[in-house]
């Protein structure tokens, strides 16, 4: 089952083993479609995966989610269903951390606002507000050390950064030589010494507000926040403060909550912020890698095969 406006590089791909049902089509008649769906291919909340749906498909076997993130979905309850999780953790790493590094710079040089500016300069000299600030040689805190912050960390030893991370299990020693990161155990530590600092968490109860206030008051005055996780994740309300008290320098947000901002949101106005509609995972390679992850879950699910990326709890780290 597929909701009606899903991506067609994903219906390409499902339709070759699966046929297709959508979810106006069940609901229009359940009786005769119901009973025969296996699978359920899903991204974010669409479509919703609660009770009243689950009623429906008695021979359900697996719902097939797009992206690593699973907090839209009740996983406990859906697999107390005896149905089946998936994700596609890996298909979108790669991407999500060239948007992270794309924010990291574009926020450091001010790019967005050097291109909106109405002014010419007749001089070698720009408007000082337009000054940016150093990557190069600068320290990069990860939060969040999964297989997209750990190729945040590989991007940015390019850099010559000095890269710490915080996680909750720490790597291997083999894989920070290779990352060129340190595990810091202290999160208050991370922020202290950071000058960027870069979240890539999965949304769980114990991330969500992760970063508020008391965390912002920890990070330098001149230090830059960048989210590429979950909108969730970091407190909006604490991060305006922060921005227009000059408690940080500068925010780069890929998303937000709610996704998108209503107008008028205080984020919206400030010039030390950038955000994009979250565009991490957003490239052709990634939506195909991504669809065929989700086509090969659901095929091993409804087979008895060994499902490779069943997801049997939400901590994603």
């Amino acid at each position: 089952m597929l909701r009606v406006d899903f991506l067609d590089m994903l219906t390409d791909i499902v339709k070759q083993h699966f046929q297709i049902t959508y979810r106006t089509e069940l609901l229009q008649d359940p009786k005769l479609h119901g009973p025969e769906i296996q699978a359920m291919f899903t991204r974010s909340c669409c479509p919703t995966v609660d009770s009243s749906l689950l009623s429906l498909l008695p021979s359900l076997k697996v719902v097939s989610n797009g992206g690593a993130g699973v907090d839209h979905l009740d996983v406990p309850f859906i697999t107390g269903q005896g149905v089946k999780v998936t994700n596609t953790p890996g298909a979108v790493s790669g991407s999500a951390a060239d948007v992270a590094m794309l924010l990291l710079l574009a926020s450091a040089r001010k790019i967005v606002e050097s291109l909106k500016t109405a002014e010419v300069p007749t001089a070698a000299i720009l408007p000082e507000r337009l000054r940016g600030v150093e990557v190069t040689g600068s320290t990069l805190g990860i939060i969040g050390m999964g297989e997209i912050g750990y190729k945040i960390a590989q991007r940015s030893k390019g850099f010559v950064m000095t890269i710490l991370y915080h996680n909750r299990t720490r790597r291997s020693v083999e894989e920070e030589r290779v990352g060129g990161a340190t595990f810091c155990e202290s999160l208050d530590d991370l922020l202290r010494r950071s000058d960027f600092v870069v979240i890539a968490v999965g949304l769980a109860p114990d991330t969500r507000g992760l970063i508020s206030h008391r965390e912002l008051s920890r990070m330098k005055p001149g230090a830059t926040l960048v989210n590429i996780s979950r909108g969730q994740v970091v407190d909006h309300d604490a991060l305006v403060k922060a921005l227009q008290s000059g408690t940080i320098r500068a925010a780069a947000l890929d998303v937000t909550h709610p996704k998108p901002l209503p107008r008028g949101h205080p984020l919206l106005g400030l010039r030390s912020v950038l955000i994009t509609p979250h565009i991490g995972g957003n490239t052709y390679a990634a939506i195909n890698r991504m669809s065929q992850t989700m086509l090969e879950n659901a095929l091993a699910a409804v087979t008895s095969l060994p499902v490779p990326n069943e997801v049997k709890s939400r901590r994603l780290n």
